[in-house]
């Protein structure tokens, strides 16, 4: 992957602690023309969710010219555990109360939903690589994105500091 270390970029990430710093060290961007879009994970779970509207508000208002989507070894220790995540939802009553609902609207009502259930959609994908490409396939299908932006998976191996495209 040949980077232009003077284009605007925008990565998108999860909360990892220090990972700008570390990207800026990895890829050799100029500060000045980089934009950090953090989420809890680095993961769209839909085309028309606020993450996905802060990146075309971003290409258009700031000019980004490229979108790295980056996942880490961190990612990989980070992933929702479905079954601990519903546990704690059903210990609130007016959640547990509700969560019938959701599912029905999930199955049976709300295609745009990608997934069949509540845990699906709150868990994400399996696996960092997984997030990381689909994530990349909505940006780049989005017919709000401009066709001249290019889109990357990035995996940075927090350990050793390489990036690798996914």
């Amino acid at each position: 992957m040949k980077l232009d270390k003077n284009k605007k970029v925008l990565f998108l990430i999860g909360m990892n602690q220090n990972l700008e710093q570390r990207l800026q060290q990895a890829t050799n961007f100029d500060p000045n023309n980089v934009l950090i879009l953090s989420s809890y994970g680095p993961e769209i779970s839909h085309p028309y969710s606020d993450v996905m509207r802060d990146i075309i508000i971003a290409v258009y208002q700031e000019k980004v010219e490229e979108i790295f989507v980056v996942g880490t070894t961190e990612n990989v220790e980070d992933r929702v555990d479905k079954q601990k995540l519903l546990n704690k939802i059903y210990d609130n009553e007016r959640v547990k109360e509700n969560i019938q609902t959701i599912e029905s609207l999930f199955q049976n009502y709300m295609p745009e939903f990608p997934t069949g259930s509540v845990s699906d959609w709150l868990a994400g994908s399996e696996t960092v690589a997984e997030g990381i490409q689909k994530s990349v396939n909505i940006i780049r299908q989005h017919p709000l994105i401009p066709s001249h932006v290019k889109v990357h998976g990035l995996f940075m191996n927090s350990e050793k500091e390489q990036v690798v495209e996914v």
